[in-house]
């Protein structure tokens, strides 16, 4: 099949390459399958296509990269626009903001800012789209020192169900500014995003992995660190058995592996960044010699890649919650789930360092604008071969309810990785004044169906 006749926008059908390209998703076990699919270059593009949507009585969904895909509401019926406006990455030096256009990918904006001494607060993958991170929350390697990434939004771009181009900012309609920064979305399409950039020259990042033998041992220290940890450093321990595959080191793939990585900001200096990293890297050392090690002092454009996500889509099946200080209980509640001898199916585990900034409310932010709690944790694996949905569906639940005393009955909406787990990360009040926010500027409707669980009442 083709595209429809030119009197639409330009949407495109199943069976069409384009349609092909415009539903691709970043989750391989959740693919998005719409009734008609627009890949959008232009404003223009959005405004025709929820204009054929409205007409037509359907209603409209928006991703970029589709790493969301298995966290968000089948999209059967509707329209999806797929944003990639053109424009690129501009950088406004003088006042260290990157104005990004909807589809960008973090690396474009991490080499952008690089040029010029800046950085931004993209997370562990360069190959995640900005907005969409963005507007879900936002967890950086230096959010502990600059907060949830969501908080350094400084204006935003979108199209509205009228057809409205609008601008918003925090003295341009401020209570939309505030419901589109972590509302759960459903209030038009989003084109374009400021973000605010920060001095950073230097860094120390990297990743250290150890035979999970010593997983015990490197979790407990590396957990008593992070309780007085300094803002600068923000840090992961992950539990991880990797494939034999193209780009897995042969060192990592011979058997689980345990592993501490993340970034350390040089805000008061190397000399400063380097006392920290040796107070973190130290102990851990003494316990084993690490199998691969990569911590060194590089620059912010070396961030992304230490935390070893996938480059290319994959099948995954995963869950995450957000988790209290653990004690000794909990660490051992956590190894007894994914650790050596607990027989799971996930390949990757882990639990992600908050607090510091992450922690602090942000009384310019927006709907979700902080987060009180002590680690994120996040497992998934893919169901290929012997492993299937199932089974890792039966494994995340063993997780959840061995996890479940330190569980803070909350998340990041960039983290969920199933539309079925348990979410929320907004109070009745703020479900409530973002709904307000939402009849306003679509009262028929046409994104309901993109609001995320848990973030509305409306039906």
């Amino acid at each position: 099949m083709t595209t429809v006749n030119v009197r639409d926008p330009g949407l495109a059908l199943p069976g069409s390459p384009a349609y092909d390209a415009a539903t691709a998703v970043f989750n391989l076990a959740a693919p998005a399958e719409p009734a008609a699919a627009l890949t959008a270059r232009t404003v223009d593009e959005v405004r025709g296509a929820i204009g054929h949507a409205a007409a037509t009585g359907r209603r409209v969904r928006v991703h970029a990269t589709g790493h969301a895909s298995a966290a968000v509401r089948p999209m059967r019926g509707s329209v999806l626009i797929r944003t990639r406006l053109d424009g690129g990455v501009e950088v406004d030096v003088r006042r260290r903001v990157a104005r990004v256009p909807a589809g960008t990918l973090w690396g474009e904006v991490v080499e952008a800012a690089a040029r010029h001494g800046l950085a931004a607060p993209h997370g562990s993958s360069a190959t995640v789209g900005v907005v969409g991170y963005l507007l879900r929350g936002g967890l950086s390697f230096y959010g502990r020192a600059v907060g949830l990434a969501v908080n350094r939004v400084r204006a935003i771009e979108l199209v509205t169900a009228d057809g409205e181009h609008r601008r918003t900012d925090a003295t341009l309609d401020p209570e939309l500014f505030w419901a589109l920064r972590g509302g759960g979305g459903g209030f038009g399409v989003v084109t374009a995003v400021e973000v605010e950039l920060f001095p950073a020259d230097l860094v120390i990042t990297g990743a250290a992995f150890w035979p999970a033998a010593h997983a015990r041992r490197v979790l407990d220290l590396w957990r008593r660190w992070t309780l007085d940890a300094p803002p600068e450093a923000t840090t992961s321990l992950r539990v991880m058995n990797l494939p034999p595959l193209p780009g897995v080191p042969p060192a990592l793939a011979a058997g689980p592996v345990v592993c501490v990585d993340g970034a350390i900001l040089a805000a008061r200096g190397p000399a400063a960044a380097r006392s920290v990293a040796e107070d973190l890297l130290g102990p851990l050392r003494s316990v084993a010699e690490p199998v691969l090690d990569t911590w060194q002092e590089a620059t912010p454009a070396a961030v992304p890649g230490v935390h070893m996500d996938p480059a290319d889509p994959v099948p995954v099946v995963g869950d995450h919650m957000l988790l209290d200080e653990l004690g000794d209980d909990g660490a051992e509640a956590f190894l007894g789930a994914v650790g050596p001898g607990s027989g799971s199916p996930l390949v990757v585990a882990g639990l992600r360092q908050l607090g510091g900034a992450f922690a602090v409310p942000d009384p310019a932010g927006g709907a979700l604008n902080h987060l009180p709690a002590r680690y994120s944790y996040a497992g998934s694996g893919p169901p290929l071969g012997p492993v299937t949905p199932q089974a890792l569906r039966d494994h995340c639940a063993k997780v959840r309810a061995a996890l479940s005393p330190w569980d803070t009955g909350t998340t990041v909406p960039s983290f969920v990785e199933s539309f079925d787990q348990p979410q929320g990360h907004l109070g009745h009040d703020e479900v409530r004044r973002a709904d307000l926010v939402r009849l306003r500027v679509d009262p028929d409707g046409l994104f309901r169906d993109d609001i995320a669980p848990g973030a509305t009442t409306l039906r």
